[in-house]
């Protein structure tokens, strides 16, 4: 009799094995059952057609009242004018990361988590790959909306550009891209700092306050390294067009992945090396 049958014999119940897939569909249904994550995700995909669609109205109205030396219309571009809102979408993506797995540490629930999965790992991969998943849909389906609707908006103008333009289509995947990779980095973070708050802190700091703080370096310093914050390579990543001090958007791609494996080492390593 094999050891699945004596269980079930013993029990009367059914043995269950604890699998990759039963994981992917535990963590899926946990995901959609939460309301902030609704409601979060929503938040990020009106923040990037809001502001986005904000800018490309405010560079048809300086375009209309003559002012084409501004520095915001010189060189301005409708993938750039019209991703703008990603930079606001990233932080409630990012917010949203970090409670997918600080979440369930204030409420307690990961002792019932890691009970069901004691191997542990599988519950990190899983909660990675769906959100990672949902956030790269979101974003690419929000940029694809903000530069559909933005084209109607600069239509005729200098920066109008259509999706058959070089570079248009890559622009749109990376932003999907980026904002995959800025949501698994806050899950990561907040499998390593098991506070909300504290994850938090941490995301918005490295993408908000970090780049802020380079501003205070010398030119030669900042010319070398701020290229290879997280925010700068993801910028670089959508961007139609390189500036000589950032990253070509394969390399930004590849510098935002290695952020994001770094933090997934941390938390992998927490997760199994410390109790719950």
């Amino acid at each position: 009799m094999s050891t699945a049958t004596a269980t079930r014999a013993a029990t009367g119940r059914p043995a269950y094995r604890v699998t990759t897939a039963r994981v992917v569909r535990a963590e899926w249904a946990k995901f959609w059952s939460l309301r902030s994550s609704w409601i979060t995700l929503g938040v990020a995909l009106v923040f990037i057609l809001a502001f986005g669609l904000i800018r490309d109205w405010r560079y048809t109205v300086m375009m209309n009242a003559g002012h084409v030396h501004d520095p915001e219309v010189l060189g301005a571009n409708g993938v750039g004018l019209s991703l703008f809102g990603l930079n606001f979408g990233q932080l409630a993506v990012g917010v949203l990361g970090v409670l997918v797995t600080a979440g369930e540490y204030s409420t307690g629930m990961i002792r019932s988590t890691l009970a069901a999965v004691p191997r542990r790992l599988p519950v990190l991969w899983s909660k990675a790959l769906i959100f990672g998943g949902v956030a790269f849909l979101l974003g690419l389906t929000g940029a694809v909306a903000a530069f559909g609707i933005g084209t109607g908006i600069l239509s005729g103008s200098k920066a109008a550009l259509g999706f058959g333009d070089a570079g248009v289509v890559r622009a749109l995947i990376m932003a999907g891209a980026y904002l995959a990779l800025i949501g698994v980095s806050g899950a990561a973070l907040g499998a390593v700092l098991r506070s909300v708050a504290g994850g938090i802190a941490v995301l918005l700091g490295t993408l908000l306050l970090v780049p802020g703080l380079m501003e205070l370096l010398p030119t030669s310093w900042q010319n070398n390294v701020s290229q290879y914050l997280p925010s700068h390579a993801g910028d670089s990543m959508y961007a139609l067009h390189q500036d000589l001090h950032t990253l070509s958007p394969t390399a930004g791609l590849l510098v935002l992945m290695g952020w994001t494996a770094l933090a997934l080492a941390g938390a992998a390593y927490r997760l199994k090396r410390t109790d719950a």
